[in-house]
């Protein structure tokens, strides 16, 4: 998830890491195929985030350093980074496909943090001035979790952060809220999807439906800087579900209108520039968005870039 320029802005990270385990996807190596360790004055870059080296400075002896074409790890075992360096190079090919993008000038690479134990967490939530209920953050381009390898699961939260550190890169001010997390949600469900079916698991990419009841207005969910407690989860729901509906009404309308969010144009101006001849205004948009939302159809429909 985003760190916002307010700490009060950080949004529940235990709704996508309950509980905080490692992810070991069918077919990740390990042994002889683990990623080589890389001194640390040896790392291609350096990672200018202050809350790197406060985070280096827990138990500075247990950190191995690693990297891939476009990530730094900070590790503790090898055991643990290997299966998250595989499928985090694997989440960006099928991010920056979506995206219809290349690597952004510069070549930067994204440095990832991955923490054992629970108690060395604590700790870097202290040091980093961090609220408690956090279990990860993105933070001006870095990713911060932790990872006990006592839990095992498997979900699409590694593909979610790795979806805000590649959005990051092209559109460094900032994207609206909805827009970020909805994007994370609805790319990572495919990429994970394809993964699986890459190894021969058979996997299909789901959307919630939601009760029309339940949805908030366009107009407020657009504008939210952060949800009320008790309606996370339908706003998560909801923003994966608005942008899987605009990419599945126009992908290349879509890509459009998130460079022009990323130029901070206000949400009616950018759909009547991009999306005008299908919605006039936010209220036919809305009107075709709510059966949508509830359809069946709409709950297994799929990116392309992770088919």
């Amino acid at each position: 998830m985003r760190l916002f320029s307010k700490p009060a802005s950080l949004l529940p990270l235990f709704f996508l890491f309950a509980p905080i385990g490692l992810a070991q996807p069918p077919g990740a190596t390990s042994g002889l195929n683990a990623l080589p360790e890389v001194e640390f004055s040896r790392l291609s870059q350096r990672d200018p985030n202050p809350l790197g080296a406060r985070a280096l400075a827990i138990h500075p002896e247990q950190w191995k350093h690693g990297e891939t074409e476009h990530f730094i790890y900070h590790f503790v075992d090898s055991f643990v980074v290997t299966p998250i360096s595989v499928e985090a190079e694997f989440h960006y090919r099928v991010i920056t496909k979506e995206l219809q993008r290349e690597q952004p000038a510069g070549n930067t690479k994204s440095h990832v943090y991955i923490f054992q134990k629970p108690a060395d967490w604590q700790q870097f939530q202290t040091a980093g001035k961090l609220e408690p209920w956090t279990g990860g953050i993105q933070s001006q381009g870095s990713l911060f979790v932790v990872r006990d390898p006592s839990y095992k699961f498997s979900d699409n939260s590694l593909g979610h952060e790795i979806a805000h550190l590649v959005l990051h890169r092209y559109y460094p001010d900032g994207v609206p809220l909805w827009l970020n997390e909805g994007f994370a949600q609805y790319i990572s469900k495919g990429a994970q999807a394809s993964f699986y079916r890459a190894r021969n698991y058979s996997a299909k990419a789901r959307s919630q439906t939601i009760a029309a009841e339940k949805l908030f207005p366009l107009t407020t969910l657009t504008t939210m800087s952060y949800p009320p407690s008790d309606q996370v989860a339908t706003f998560y729901d909801e923003s994966e579900k608005l942008v899987r509906f605009l990419v599945a009404t126009d992908k290349a309308s879509f890509l459009t209108f998130l460079d022009a969010m990323g130029r901070h144009q206000p949400f009616e101006t950018a759909l009547f520039q991009t999306f005008g001849t299908k919605f006039l205004n936010v209220t036919a948009l809305e009107e075709r968005f709510r059966e949508y939302a509830a359809s069946e159809f709409g709950a297994s429909s799929q990116p392309t870039a992770g088919n």
